[in-house]
């Protein structure tokens, strides 16, 4: 088979996210390495589409990415779209610590992250170093994580104001793999406001359920 790029970096680039048609019949060995990977992603292109095809220690997530192809092809079909948390719900005792934590820092904005180390199947909270915090602006750090830890969601507030996802939230989720929450309205005697997204090679996605335990939808 030819190269796919006579540049060196450009064949580095394109080998770091792969792209595969998927066969008439049979099966194919690089896209089924692809989907067990423990980390990696790339793209399949079907006869209904191409799909991205991500994984991480803690997510399994198969998402088409176009409509089907106008012009013929003579490929199979992606599959079925999939999103799943490996790592299993996140407890919600947990949303409750971080609610909490907002709520004592009123009337400014205030974050959190939620870690899962692979090794002890655990979860664990993680509050940042905050550079700036106003009741409408906050900077903060992420946190350098240790071997076998891994980000699974960023939590910000917005104080007493709305839970939205503002430009900056969009900037700054573009190239990350992360459940992105923001929590509003913490003065609200009905409870608080959620917004909720997966963020994945630059996609945001609506959550299909809430990633807490407990809870059966998300915002």
């Amino acid at each position: 088979m030819s190269l796919l790029a006579d540049d060196p970096t450009a064949a580095a680039v394109l080998a770091a996210v792969p792209c595969y048609p998927v066969p008439p019949q049979g099966r194919s060995p690089a896209l089924d390495a692809l989907r067990d990977a423990r980390a990696g992603h790339g793209l399949a292109i079907g006869n209904d589409g191409v799909m991205l095809i991500l994984r991480r220690p803690w997510l399994a997530l198969d998402i088409n990415v176009t409509p089907p192809i106008s012009a013929y092809v003579p490929y199979g079909s992606v599959g079925e779209p999939r999103a799943d948390l490996l790592c299993g719900l996140i407890p919600h005792e947990l949303l409750e610590r971080v609610v909490d934590h907002f709520r004592a820092a009123l009337p400014n904005e205030a974050a959190a992250f939620v870690l899962w180390n692979e090794a002890a199947k655990a979860f664990a909270l993680h509050f940042p170093d905050i550079d700036e915090a106003t009741p409408s602006r906050l900077i903060y750090r992420s946190p350098v994580l240790q071997p076998g830890w891994h980000l699974i969601s960023d939590i910000h507030s917005h104080a007493v104001g709305p839970a939205y996802f503002s430009a900056t939230d969009n900037a700054d989720d573009a190239f990350a793999t992360k459940i992105a929450l923001v929590i509003g309205r913490l003065n609200d005697p009905d409870g608080p406001q959620m917004a909720s997204r997966l963020c994945a090679n630059g996609m945001f996605l609506p959550l299909p359920r809430s990633p807490f335990s407990g809870e059966s939808h998300a915002a």
